[in-house]
């Protein structure tokens, strides 16, 4: 009666397909056989590595060949001449070891110079930071002439520093035109021996850097104010929030990495200064204005100390190299580091 109250199918496919002993035998027999698919996958990811890294190398190698050299190879070439005494002709014969270095260092006229470069970059930013946000926050306002205030503004930064230089060094001469000016105006009394005075002939041609390279804070400004969503912007009026709060709050902290990237370009290109100044005072008066840069231009170029001014080469570069790596570390991380961290944590 079991058997009647539960009729098994009849046939030999029902039969075939409902026993549990056939069931797992179709299983068996369809199964793939062991390391056969993971053997075909393993093969295709590792054609696929293969071909992302030749692809990689055929992209990269010509970059790092012209880095090579045109970057490590100089550098190299320098730390090999810096240890020699050398006028730039003949054999390297004279070996003379760190004493190079030992002589830059003990120098007064190149302490003075290496002074004077971080003098130009803590000015750079204390002045053209918060001037050329100031400007780039006028500029980025719904105004009449707006365009040509900004064409006014950037075309300083790409004039050719000679052609700069060589027009502000006519027009601060003595009974120039700017002493002219300030005479018209009621102002003789500032009238100064502009770039002839050592005690303010370095702030004279930090004026002249400002005016020059302060068009690119601006655009860089601008660029990152285009960032900034203006729905934050209405929420603050909104809330009643003044003028200088939307800025403290809002727009400045938006605007960190931007100008932490300008205060990085502005602080490499102050230590390698050279072109303006050279242009204006040639480090003068009394080396009031020497930089690294011109020092080792008149050791190598005008005296023919060539080993020497490697040396000097060397420690510009190592100075510039720790001042760099010392703001990325400090400054720039929170772009570079914690900020991909950050984003990565709330993205889980």
């Amino acid at each position: 009666m079991a058997d009647d109250a539960n009729p098994r199918p009849t046939g030999a496919g029902a039969d075939t397909a409902t026993l549990p002993e056939n069931r797992d035998a179709g299983r068996a027999t369809t199964r793939p056989a062991p390391g056969g698919g993971v053997g075909r996958r393993s093969g295709r990811t590792v054609s696929t590595q293969l071909r992302k890294r030749l692809e990689i190398a055929f992209f990269v190698t010509p970059a790092l060949a012209l880095f090579a050299a045109f970057v490590v190879v100089p550098i190299a070439q320098a730390v090999r001449y810096s240890v020699f005494s050398w006028n730039g002709l003949g054999p390297l014969d004279d070996f003379v070891g760190f004493a190079n270095y030992a002589r830059a260092l003990q120098d007064q006229v190149f302490t003075d110079a290496v002074m004077h470069n971080l003098t130009i970059v803590v000015l750079s930013i204390l002045i053209q930071l918060p001037l050329g946000l100031g400007v780039a926050l006028l500029l980025n306002r719904e105004m009449w002439g707006r365009t040509a205030m900004r064409i006014v503004v950037f075309v300083p930064y790409v004039l050719a520093e000679v052609v700069a230089g060589v027009v502000w060094f006519m027009l601060l001469q003595p009974s120039g035109p700017v002493d002219a000016a300030l005479e018209a105006v009621g102002l003789g009394g500032l009238v100064q021996v502009w770039l002839g005075n050592p005690d303010i002939a370095l702030y004279t041609v930090m004026v002249v850097l400002t005016w020059k390279y302060l068009g690119l804070a601006v655009i860089l400004f601008l660029a990152g104010l285009q960032g900034v969503p203006p729905e934050l912007y209405e929420a603050a009026q909104i809330d009643g929030a003044s003028w200088w709060q939307v800025q403290r709050r809002i727009t400045i902290p938006l605007l960190g990495p931007t100008i932490r990237t300008w205060g990085f370009l502005s602080m490499i290109g102050s230590l390698q200064l050279f072109d303006m100044v050279w242009i204006l005072t040639k480090g003068g008066p009394a080396n009031s204005t020497v930089t690294m840069a011109i020092y080792l231009i008149n050791q190598g170029t005008n005296r023919s100390l060539y080993g020497y001014a490697s040396a000097v080469a060397v420690l510009l570069f190592v100075i510039s190299l720790v001042l760099a790596l010392t703001y990325q570390r400090l400054i720039l991380r929170r772009d570079t580091v914690d900020a991909p961290r950050t984003a990565r944590k709330v993205a889980r």
